[in-house]
């Protein structure tokens, strides 16, 4: 199988991360903070896996998983260094996971809609595995509000082999979560050189016996 973008790049996505640390590390922190106490959590395109590492003293088990086997290895030895054993790591197609439906408390998937031509699928697939009750978290990358150096940044990646599909900004992205019928979407923004749309999304429980 040939070496994707994200394959390539493995080893220095941290270092491209750290441009834009304010956003990233706010993203993080706000993602783990929504956590339930306790709740089993799948992370979904997890890249070098911030997310999980930061939902690691909130959470119960973690299964941390990207489409990138070194992304994933990356994640898993940033773990290690911080002896984190409840994170576990799969490779997975978001788009097909193999999970029950409802198998987690909390679900996320961050900076990767603006990267599928099919997202509100994606979105759908997540939605799936969210147990009534728990919570969808979705960060995005608000591409339209890119500051001058991600710009140039961005431009660097695309010589690489980068390329996104949707240019958000808080407005476009809010309304692509409406139109993907998520109920109640609670959409902060994260400022950064590349803010973040924080999307947070609470499943509800449907009492037994309705449809």
């Amino acid at each position: 199988m040939s070496r994707t973008f994200w394959d390539r790049i493995a080893g220095l996505y941290d270092l491209a991360e750290f441009a834009n640390r304010r956003a990233v590390r706010g993203m993080a922190a706000e993602a783990a903070r929504c956590v339930p106490v306790g709740s089993d959590m799948l992370e979904c395109a997890a890249g070098t896996g911030e997310i999980s590492l930061a939902a690691a003293p909130f959470a119960g088990r973690i299964l941390c998983t990207d489409l990138s086997l070194p992304m994933l290895e990356q994640a898993r030895r940033k773990a290690a260094r911080r002896g984190l054993s409840q994170i576990e790591f799969a490779q997975r197609d978001l788009f097909h996971l193999p999970d029950a439906d409802g198998a987690f408390g909390a679900v996320c998937a961050a900076n990767v809609l603006h990267l599928l031509d099919a997202p509100e699928k994606a979105v759908a697939e997540l939605w799936r595995v969210t147990a009534p009750g728990g919570v969808l978290l979705l960060p995005t990358f608000l591409m339209g509000e890119a500051g001058p150096l991600m710009k140039r940044l961005i431009s660097l990646y695309r010589l690489l082999g980068f390329r996104q599909k949707q240019l958000f900004t808080r407005q476009s992205y809010r309304a692509f979560l409406e139109r993907a019928g998520l109920p109640d979407c609670q959409l902060t923004v994260i400022p950064g050189r590349l803010p973040v749309g924080m999307a947070v999304i609470q499943k509800p429980i449907v009492p037994e016996g309705s449809k």
